[in-house]
């Protein structure tokens, strides 16, 4: 490979401005083409109409999204009200947006570097990223350190990221992040596989450190808590980059919901993004019209696009943006909503 470590680590990843895009036309145009380009097109149609109706939209995120430069757009879409609530893997929340907020970076690199020569330099490699392991091993500890000031109790991942917001409004160093502008607008981020990330290492050093007197993070609560979301928004859309954990846990809560007596639709509206396949019954790559044979998701407003998402995502949300739709939709603050639980729960 011949590099160093520094030269390695010189060329940072951008984050994309959809603001500095029109979209509007290059989609206009897709939707009277075909395949893909074409389902782009509806995909951006029908967010633009969950932008337009009285619903709650969740995003959900999986894969490397936020290493591979789509934060800003997502920091846009939180800003600008148009998303309600995030549900995500680890990766995005902690190890990437988390990581970058205490002043690390990502940066370009190639999937053909030598893997063992990057081990060695403490490298580690996202496809055609590199982080530093180093700096890694910092965020890990920085969740070790937020624990450490908790009370012992069960948190869902949400109130634990709360924290991790509060953390950063005081400490951060780069505050273009998702996780501090979704505590200043009270939007839930739900992580539901909260320990398969940095999260998981800094929390499993907190127990160690503490065995008589930790925290610990109920999957269970988040279910609950994201159930309770869905029975107070009714009508709701999904923006689903990716599939996983994420995409089931945001569908599951209709029928969760109706298990509990509560008379709520089936999800309005549905986008999905991936590049997964249906055939071996995976569920990144099981199709909207599926998921409606189970109770959760409406056939009307659907849509599947298979296609990458740091292509798909910046053009779905561009166009949505410059359409403007969202300069009269209010924010719902749904974190305010679990803040007023836990007051009458202890009252």
């Amino acid at each position: 490979m011949g590099k160093t470590k520094t030269e390695l680590l010189s060329t940072e990843v951008k984050h994309l401005d959809i603001k500095k895009i029109d979209f509007i036309s290059m989609i206009e145009q897709m939707q009277d083409t075909a395949f893909q380009a074409r389902n782009l097109a509806r995909a951006a149609k029908i967010y633009d109409q969950m932008l337009k109706d009285d619903c709650g939209i969740i995003l959900c995120l999986a894969g490397s999204l936020i290493s591979a430069g789509l934060k800003k757009i997502i920091i846009d879409l939180i800003d600008s009200n148009m998303i309600d609530a995030i549900v995500s893997t680890g990766a995005n929340i902690v190890d990437q947006d988390f990581f970058e907020a205490l002043g690390f970076k990502h940066y370009q690199g190639s999937q053909h570097l030598d893997d063992t020569a990057l081990q060695e330099m403490a490298i580690d490699r996202i496809y055609d990223t590199l982080i530093d392991e180093d700096h890694l091993r910092i965020c890990d500890d920085t969740i070790c350190q937020i624990a450490n000031t908790l009370p012992a109790r069960p948190y869902s991942s949400r109130e634990f990221i709360i924290e991790m917001g509060k953390y950063l409004e005081k400490h951060a160093k780069n505050k273009n992040s998702i996780v501090l502008h979704a505590y200043q607008k009270d939007i839930p981020i739900f992580v539901p596989a909260f320990s398969d990330c940095s999260a998981g290492f800094g929390l499993v050093m907190h127990q160690v450190e503490r065995p008589d007197n930790h925290l610990s993070i109920d999957s269970v609560k988040d279910f609950r808590e994201l159930t309770e979301l869905k029975i107070k928004a009714g009508e709701t859309g999904l923006l689903m980059m990716g599939g996983g954990v994420p995409k089931n846990f945001a569908q599951d809560v209709v029928v969760a919901a109706e298990l509990l007596g509560a008379d709520v639709p089936l999800h309005k509206y549905a986008i999905q993004v991936t590049v997964a396949d249906e055939r071996d019954g995976a569920l990144s790559g099981s199709t909207l019209r599926e998921a409606c044979s189970w109770g959760k998701v409406s056939v009307v407003h659907e849509q599947m696009v298979f296609c990458e998402a740091t292509i798909a995502l910046p053009m779905i949300a561009g166009y949505a943006y410059n359409k403007g739709a969202w300069q009269s939709r209010a924010a719902r603050a749904y974190n305010k909503m679990f803040s007023a639980t836990k007051q009458r729960e202890t009252a």
